[in-house]
């Protein structure tokens, strides 16, 4: 799977274009997104890493495949969002962490961290609608956009989600336009 295949998989999974996408599509992915230092960007604590890593494993849970988790997809979201996001973008990114652990609060009495997994599914699945809600002109995208968006992105590009989930040919081989294809497959993955 090429970076534009993983963003279009990603885009129509999550129903927007890749948040933070401009940076994706240049050379600067490879050396880090932003050619500038933002005036004052915003930084993730430990705890904010864990409870991403959490929401990431909800939703890419480990089965008999490696998950979110096994990617420290939360880390990726530590660096991926100060180095590629707008500054306007993170402070959406950064209220939605707060956002999540009010609603959260409000819906169950507890952090996400103290819900159980068939909780955490159900509140991601209903942040998950409540994201798919049209925004009018103008208006940021969701911040659990944002999450799901660099869930999928950071596992599918990270070694775990490229080696172990997806079929991986380091060095390629010679061509073939007839590759063999059974139902259920894995993609493929490219360096």
């Amino acid at each position: 799977m090429n970076r534009r295949e993983l963003l279009k998989m990603i885009s129509a999974v999550t129903g927007t274009a890749m948040i933070g996408g401009t940076a994706i599509g240049t050379s600067t992915l490879l050396s880090g997104c932003a050619t500038t230092a933002p005036a004052t960007p915003i930084s993730l604590t430990a705890a904010d890493i864990a409870l991403l890593d959490e929401v990431a494993e909800t939703i890419l849970p480990r089965t008999d495949t490696p998950g979110a988790k096994d990617a420290e997809v939360g880390k990726f979201m530590a660096v991926y969002v100060p180095d590629c996001y707008t500054l306007e973008e993170q402070a959406v990114f950064y209220k939605g962490l707060s956002s999540l652990e009010t609603s959260s609060q409000k819906t169950y009495n507890r952090s996400f961290m103290a819900l159980s997994p068939i909780e955490r599914q159900t509140f991601i699945t209903q942040l998950d609608q409540e994201a798919r809600v049209p925004k009018s002109e103008g208006e940021s995208a969701h911040y659990f956009t944002m999450i799901k968006q660099l869930t999928l992105f950071g596992f599918f590009t990270s070694e775990v989600g490229a080696t172990q989930v997806l079929r991986h040919m380091p060095v390629p081989g010679h061509f073939d336009g007839a590759l063999p294809y059974e139902e259920g497959d894995r993609a493929w993955a490219t360096s």
